[in-house]
């Protein structure tokens, strides 16, 4: 029997794959192969979230139970990165049992793997009450095909912390199902966030003296994650149980009907801080801030500017002394505290200066929910103090370092405050965005050239959130290498061969003038000559370009604070050369941006102007390509060139 080439070589093939074990062929379940060409790009699946919620009566008091199981598998081998897990809890989140089990598929099935060892630890967070902990554990033989198994119960100490529920995540979930059993004298309101486009079944049904509420949702894609979304609280759909009310003993409680159910239990808290005589000290020490002080708003000024400087912030609390203030004495002694240790030794400070303050409750830019909406502890995280002067509204955050009176924290411009008046008395203000103008970057440059290189004198004059930025860098460095080294950086112009050669700075941590920056620097080989023409690009910081956002962009995105940059650079034209070319003058504006820039020959200069207006917080995936359109507009004008004449 005669065989070609090309039958012996084929043979062989066949000889060689019967030998491979059948172990090197990766085969994975049907389940598996199916999820897999469901979610192709997905690294884990949820295959089943289960909620239990149990709210009952008990001796005329709630008692809130919950339990969770939670199945993922994993889809490729990043499966090992999700090894490592945590569960939260605090005095508020008491865990009462936790199993955790992974199952690695190997040769054809399941083998288990029991988590035997969990770790506790604590957590430190820059949060409103924070007591966290965490129990931590790691799913051993994490591979391609494995799944995981979590189990946990927990007892919810107080029943205003009822948690969201949410019903996507950035990951697939298979199935979801909750269910909330309660007593039928408990009354709830369920608020829905982002639901509108989601398929959740829901149904009530009463079954011995209990209300049984449940929610299923079934295959739910993913949520793209990004960075800068305000809260993905404004993003994944969500549902917040909230105990409006509950009977007890014949008598209707009233628990969290509204804002003013919320505001009863805040205002419980502090309404006993402070009615010892202030220490002696504390009383001298706002005496001499103020003598000579000669209006409420100066007193107020300085008796702020002190806190912040000196009470050092930390933020560290356990169960209810996450909501309590400490006495003022106390704080003044220490000179640390939380945010309602400062608002409280404020408060203390300002009414010995014949002031009145009012301990504010509010919520940082990162909660999305209103008080009407959400009137639930879970609505703020933050405490300030607030104060009337001459008909004008002034948020005093006294965590803060560099903010002037007159600026509230920029983490919580445009969110309400829950503003206390007393016992049963309160009313929500909302706190003012800083106009774009505020927060301003200006320079005034001359530049003259040195053949090819570009030499510069500065001034630069910095303002609102945007020197406080500034001032919270530049305390860390410190000496003159690194105070260099920084402005090498932050004001970097032309390109990377800008160098600054001297610095001097005014006003540096002044907490009401503008920071003033005087330098000179010069950028080698930046001038580009050709025969007998010099080509030059005046453009030489481009702000515009750090606001492109991608063209896929899904979610909102968020930014600081608005902002403000205003360019005036004047070229000294070089002896013999004339101006044989000027860009065209920019004028671009829609309702986020405005941005602006002008040539002009005076003399023998060429003045180049360029102002830009930031006039935004967020914005929408729609307003963002508005955005970016505009700008693409304005970089073509960056590229545009002066060009100057041999005469």
């Amino acid at each position: 029997m005669n065989l070609n080439n090309t039958s012996i070589l084929t043979l062989l093939c066949i000889a060689f794959l019967v030998l491979i074990p059948k172990s090197a062929f990766a085969q994975y379940t049907k389940e598996f192969d199916l999820i897999k060409n469901k979610y192709p790009d997905a690294q884990i699946v949820r295959l089943l979230e289960d909620v239990k919620i149990s709210v009952q009566l008990k001796d005329g008091a709630l008692e809130v139970k919950q339990s969770f199981v939670e199945e993922d598998l994993y889809m490729d081998e990043s499966a090992t990165y999700g090894s490592k897990r945590n569960l939260r809890f605090s005095s508020f989140f008491e865990l009462e049992s936790v199993e955790a089990s992974s199952y690695e598929y190997k040769d054809g099935k399941y083998k288990t793997h029991k988590v035997e060892e969990f770790l506790e630890k604590d957590e430190m967070e820059d949060s409103f009450h924070d007591d966290s902990k965490s129990l931590n554990f790691i799913y051993p033989n994490l591979t391609t095909g494995s799944k995981t198994k979590l189990e946990y119960t927990e007892v919810v100490k107080n029943p205003r912390f009822l948690s969201p529920i949410y019903f996507g995540d950035f990951y697939p979930i298979k199935q979801k199902k909750v269910t909330l059993v309660a007593d039928k004298d408990i009354q709830f309101r369920f608020q829905e966030f982002n639901t509108e486009d989601y398929n959740i079944k829901f149904t009530k049904e009463e079954k011995r003296g209990n209300i049984i509420y449940s929610w299923e949702i079934l295959d739910v894609d993913k949520h793209k994650y990004e960075s800068n979304v305000p809260s993905y609280s404004k993003v994944l759909p969500h549902i917040i149980p909230i105990i409006t009310s509950y009977k007890s003993n014949d008598k209707n409680v009233n628990l969290l009907n509204d804002v003013s159910g919320l505001y009863e239990w805040y205002y419980s808290m502090v309404k006993d801080i402070n009615l010892s005589e202030p220490d002696a000290n504390l009383v001298s020490l706002v005496n001499e801030l103020t003598k000579d002080k000669t209006t409420d708003l100066e007193k107020a000024r300085a008796i702020y500017y002190w806190t912040q400087k000196n009470i050092k912030y930390i933020a560290f609390e356990y169960a209810l002394g996450g909501f309590i203030p400490r006495e003022a004495n106390d704080v003044y002694k220490k000179k640390y505290g939380d945010c309602k240790d400062n608002s409280s030794i404020l408060y203390e400070m300002l009414k010995i200066a014949g002031l009145e303050g009012h301990l504010t409750w509010i919520g940082t830019r990162s909660i999305t929910y209103s008080y009407t909406d959400v009137p639930t502890p879970i609505v703020d995280n933050h405490m300030i103090l607030s104060m009337e002067i001459d008909g004008e509204t002034y948020f005093l955050d006294a965590t803060g370092r560099y903010l002037p009176i007159e600026m509230p924290s920029s983490f919580i411009q445009g969110k309400e405050a829950l503003v206390s008046n007393g016992e049963a008395k309160y009313v929500i203000k909302d706190v003012p965005v800083v106009d774009a103008k505020t927060n301003a970057f200006k320079e005034v440059t001359t530049l003259k050239l040195n053949d090819t290189e570009l030499v510069g004198t500065t001034k630069a004059e910095i303002s609102g959130y945007y020197k406080i930025d500034f001032f919270n860098q530049l305390e860390d460095d410190n000496t003159p290498a690194k105070i260099k080294e920084y402005y090498n950086f932050k004001m970097r112009k032309g390109n990377n061969k800008f160098l600054i050669d001297t610095v001097t700075e005014t006003n540096k941590f002044d907490y009401d003038k503008d920071l003033i920056i005087d330098y000179t620097f010069n950028i080698n080989d930046y001038a580009k000559i050709l025969g007998d023409e010099i080509y030059i690009n005046l453009n030489l910081r481009k702000d515009e370009t750090d606001f492109k956002f991608e063209d896929d962009r899904e979610n909102d995105i968020e930014v600081t604070y608005k902002s403000y940059y205003d360019y005036v650079t004047t070229l000294e034209i070089p002896d013999g050369y004339v101006v044989d070319y000027l860009p065209k003058d920019l004028s671009l504006s829609n309702e986020f941006m405005n941005s602006k820039i002008t040539y002009e020959t005076i003399d023998n200069t060429i003045v180049y102007k360029h102002q830009l207006e930031m006039d935004f917080l967020t914005l929408n995936p729609e307003q963002q390509k508005t955005i970016s359109d505009a700008i693409k507009v304005v970089e073509k004008s960056f590229k545009d060139t002066i060009v100057l004449k041999k005469q």
